[in-house]
């Protein structure tokens, strides 16, 4: 029954949100051809250390938090299908550049353009998304969707990045650029096809827990720096899922460069059968555990998650380095407890966000990314000094302190929203 009730939300679909998806799976899965590599190239290329390829990357991604912060709030005042556009014209030009790249130097930008393309994608795309659909259930398994989609990509991607890659097939890469290039076409006419999306709309729902305002609303960005600071509730949320997104960026960067340097037999399939493996699990999992979990509270979830993902670090800290199964067994569990949490992120901001700062609060969450900018860096250095096993020991103790500040969320403040007002915005 509930299955049949899935499947008439995803009938009731607008078309712009299909594209939406599609988009989704063109970015991710162009962006894992490159990302998880990367680190290999770095150090096999240029034979630079662990920690200096770390803050290459971090670098990298502390660039694209910032962008996507101001991307998301600029998309509240300028329109979601302006930042999109940028996105889209950003990554036809980094991955045109990514086809012709050859020293460190231009690594290093394209690393930072592709970093921030995604940042300028993902808040708009995520705000769009509650603006189209007005049923905060449909929401929510349009969010699923979306998730389920990217992980698509991102099986796809490494597979694509082996033989584009690091077979040094560069030209490949124009693929991509020109995939880029069709998406923003075809995005062009969705919007046009879809007209008008109001910003700051507030749509008539069950959904008590997301705050509503009555006049409207005041979207200058000084007026939203100034809610985001009163709110309270969302900066520890920010700060927890800092934390998980640290831990969860250990194995794009800090467990790759522990099996290279290791020199681990086949690193190239084994990192690939971990990455699709990832994906796959999640692909296939996904709507399943979200059906089991449909009765259980976003909090309970969230706890179930994080033990989950303490479990997969610890099992990743103590496996063997010449055990491929055990790699691929805490990869396994990592992942089930990723098809929990990482949904669930978006969802709790959705409800969390008032209609007309839906931009603003998914561009906030855009700091989860810190997390994974500082996992390289952080865990390059801890990996150099330390080694593994202490790496991802630390990495399993502090889901717990995730899973406290999760706790607290309830008992602290939030802002009083119905007293910033003014016109609301169009699209």
């Amino acid at each position: 029954m509930q299955s049949d009730v899935s499947l008439k939300r995803i009938k009731q679909f607008p078309p712009l949100l299909w594209i939406i998806l599609f988009g989704a799976f063109i970015t991710r899965g162009s962006f894992y051809m490159v990302w998880p590599f990367l680190s290999i190239i770095l150090y096999q290329r240029f034979g630079i250390s662990a920690t200096e390829v770390g803050l290459i990357l971090s670098v990298a991604a502390l660039v694209s938090v910032f962008v996507g912060f101001l991307g998301g709030t600029l998309s509240d005042k300028l329109g979601r299908h302006q930042l999109m556009y940028t996105s889209g014209v950003l990554y036809v030009f980094a991955f045109t550049y990514l086809a012709q790249a050859n020293t460190l130097a231009e690594y290093v930008i394209v690393i930072t353009l592709c970093s921030i393309a995604k940042a300028l994608w993902e808040p708009p795309t995520s705000a769009l998304i509650g603006d189209i659909v007005p049923d905060s259930q449909t929401r929510e398994l349009a969010m699923q969707m979306r998730y389920f989609v990217v992980n698509a990509g991102a099986a796809i991607g490494p597979m694509a990045g082996v033989w584009f890659g690091l077979t040094g097939e560069q030209s490949s890469f124009y693929i991509t650029a020109g995939a880029f290039a069709g998406l923003l076409v075809v995005l062009y006419f969705g919007f046009k096809a879809h007209g008008k999306v109001e910003l700051g709309k507030s749509h008539t729902n069950n959904d008590e827990s997301q705050p509503k305002t009555v006049n409207a609303p005041d979207s200058s960005f000084k007026t939203t720096l100034n809610i985001l600071m009163q709110d309270k509730l969302l900066q520890c949320l920010i700060f927890a899922n800092i934390i998980c997104m640290f831990i969860y960026g250990q194995m794009d960067s800090s467990l790759i460069q522990y099996l290279t340097r290791a020199e681990v037999p086949d690193l190239v399939f084994l990192i690939s059968a971990m990455i699709g493996a990832n994906s796959l699990l999640i692909i296939c999992c996904q709507f399943i555990l979200l059906k089991m979990m449909a009765s259980m509270a976003l909090e309970s979830r969230i706890q179930i998650g994080l033990l989950l993902l303490a479990a997969s670090q610890a099992w990743f800290a103590i496996n063997p380095l010449d055990f491929f199964w055990g790699w691929i067994g805490a990869v396994l569990v990592m992942s089930i407890a990723e098809a929990i949490l990482f949904p669930t992120m978006n969802v709790h901001i959705d409800r969390l966000a008032p209609a007309h700062l839906r931009g603003a609060y998914f561009g906030a969450a855009s700091f989860y990314s810190l997390g994974f900018a500082l996992a390289p860096l952080i865990g390059g250095f801890v990996l150099d000094q330390f080694g593994g096993f202490w790496l991802f020991m630390m990495a399993s103790l502090l889901c717990f302190v995730v899973i406290y500040l999760y706790r607290i969320l309830p008992h602290l403040n939030r802002p009083d929203f119905d007293a910033f007002t003014v016109e609301p915005k169009s699209l």
